[in-house]
């Protein structure tokens, strides 16, 4: 059976940043910078490269800096780089508005993973789409995208990338995974649990950074509305995917090959990744790594 093309994409970038703060009080933290690009920037490409084209961004109050990172290039600036030489500076930056087409929501109802579906289902329609959040990195070969959207033009239903829980702190960070093996790194998921600490952990498989969801996701959303009471989070597992998976949806588990995880959402993550993104960045790569050495090994 040939499977509904992945055209769209849903980025999560509602949250406050407080972990950031008081950084994030003018600046959302998915504009903070990997050395000479916003977070957010990475997540756009990457699902460029998968084949996305339509980019719906579910924002705050206090994200306008998101929206016009990825507008058009303003006048004045034009005009500087022109005038300063910097032709290549200039058509690299013009691309970035060119990257897809982008639609911008404001978060509207309940905190929680499930409302940035609920509110872009409007532009979405009934097609299978991404959601992933904008200050989660996988860096993977090939990317994490293309990863998942292989497995779904294989096996249809929703996808879940994973990966293996490397210490224990993990098993309360992360939704952690169960179910059948279906081949080697792949899983039929029967069974979710947010958080649940090592002792009771189903497995070492955690579901990070995003989802593949087919079009029946959102008779779920639509159901779950009027089931979250005032002052409860809209949580995706608990609303959504628990009772798609009880009414025999298939949702499978990918094991990401070939990758390393970054959660930018906390400071010390955030540093290790500007770290590892500089020593991967041409330009600075060999002197950066020269300043650090002399860091380590002190006066």
């Amino acid at each position: 059976m040939t499977q509904k093309p992945i055209r769209k994409a849903v980025i999560a970038a509602a949250g406050f940043g407080t972990r950031f703060l008081p950084q994030t009080k003018a600046m959302p933290k998915e504009m903070l910078p990997l050395v000479d690009k916003p977070i957010i920037q990475y997540i756009v490409e990457e699902l460029v490269e998968a084949g996305i084209e339509d980019i719906v961004i579910v924002t705050g109050y206090h994200k306008r800096s998101i929206e016009d990172h990825f507008d058009n290039l303003s006048a004045d600036l034009k005009a500087n780089l022109q005038q300063g030489g910097k032709e290549k500076l200039l058509e690299e930056t013009k691309k970035i508005s060119e990257l897809a087409n982008f639609a911008y929501i404001r978060q509207k109802g309940p905190y929680g993973s499930g409302t940035p579906i609920m509110n872009a289902s409007h532009l979405i329609g009934r097609e299978p789409f991404i959601y992933t959040y904008a200050d989660d990195l996988i860096v993977a070969s090939p990317n994490r995208f293309k990863q998942m959207i292989a497995l779904y033009e294989q096996l249809g239903g929703s996808i879940l990338p994973c990966v293996q829980v490397k210490n224990d702190d993990d098993y309360n960070r992360y939704g952690i995974v169960a179910g059948d093996e279906v081949r080697p790194g792949v899983i039929k998921v029967k069974q979710i649990t947010e958080k649940p600490g090592k002792a009771a952990a189903p497995s070492q498989l955690a579901s990070v950074s995003g989802y593949l969801l087919t079009e029946d996701v959102f008779d779920y959303v639509e159901r779950a509305r009027d089931k979250v009471k005032d002052g409860e989070e809209f949580y995706l597992t608990t609303y959504v995917l628990d009772p798609m998976m009880a009414e025999g949806k298939p949702v499978f588990g990918c094991e990401l090959s070939n990758s390393t995880y970054y959660d930018t959402g906390n400071k010390l993550e955030y540093l290790k990744t500007v770290v590892d993104f500089a020593l991967k960045h041409e330009d600075i790569r060999n002197e950066f790594e020269a300043y650090l050495q002399k860091v380590v090994a002190g006066p």
